[in-house]
């Protein structure tokens, strides 16, 4: 079996709402597919900084790539350490007045008005990757619709080639029409390179088309049990 490219034990992090952010245990693997839910927003904020090292726990473990990130100390480690995360979150800044391949663009040059001629196969690659058709490629960002918005979100996450994906809440601004085909390209994409993935999401359905282990999260223990294990207990079928 692989080694985890992330593992959290024992976690406890307050951010100063009604529970702090419990996780007892949490193992991903290349390949491994997960559904997270009974986190909220500013939750799902805390639980990418923690993975990320941008905070520490203030009880338990947090281990990236092998390495506890409390023994991160020298920031040229920490942004090596980024290098293997993708993050897909709507707070991700999107410029409108740029279009779609100058916003994917963004995350290999500082060169994109006018965009760099060199750097446009890839950043077309990579929004094909992420499931965005080329008719759009040109069309400045803020006249696109929500999931496009979220593919660019998408395809900015892989530029760098990461080993982890995690989505915040990636369909809360979706149009229920849309939540299927992302989450289900989300998923494939993942299980087709070999990542881990970690979709932190209160959608069923976003849940379902992106596969894999479905978990919720107790808050008041940590625990993350199987998603079908907490149905049964309040008799949801």
């Amino acid at each position: 079996m692989s080694e985890p490219l992330l593992e959290m034990a024992g976690v406890e992090k307050d951010y100063h709402t009604l529970r702090p952010l419990r996780i007892r245990d949490l193992a991903v693997r290349p390949g491994e597919v997960f559904s997270i839910s009974g986190i909220d927003m500013l939750g799902a904020e805390t639980f990418v900084h923690l993975v990320t090292g941008a905070t520490l726990p203030d009880a338990g473990d947090v281990t990236l790539f092998g390495r506890n990130t409390r023994g991160i100390t020298d920031s040229e480690a920490w942004l090596k350490s980024l290098d293997g995360v993708g993050m897909i979150t709507a707070r991700g800044i999107l410029i409108e007045a740029f279009t779609v391949l100058q916003n994917i663009a963004l995350s290999l040059t500082l060169v994109v008005d006018p965009l760099d001629p060199r750097v446009i196969p890839q950043a077309g690659a990579l929004a094909r990757d992420a499931g965005i058709a080329a008719n759009l490629f040109d069309l400045p960002v803020g006249k696109t619709a929500s999931d496009i918005k979220m593919r660019v979100h998408l395809a900015r996450a892989l530029a760098l080639g990461p080993k982890l994906l995690i989505a915040e809440h990636p369909s809360a601004a979706l149009s229920r029409e849309s939540v299927a085909g992302f989450g289900g390209d989300l998923g494939n994409l993942a299980r087709t390179r070999g990542l881990g993935l970690i979709a932190i999401t209160a959608d069923d359905s976003l849940a379902k088309a992106v596969g894999g282990t479905r978990l919720a999260l107790e808050a008041a223990t940590g625990e993350l049990r199987p998603h079908s294990r907490i149905r049964r207990l309040f008799g949801r079928k």
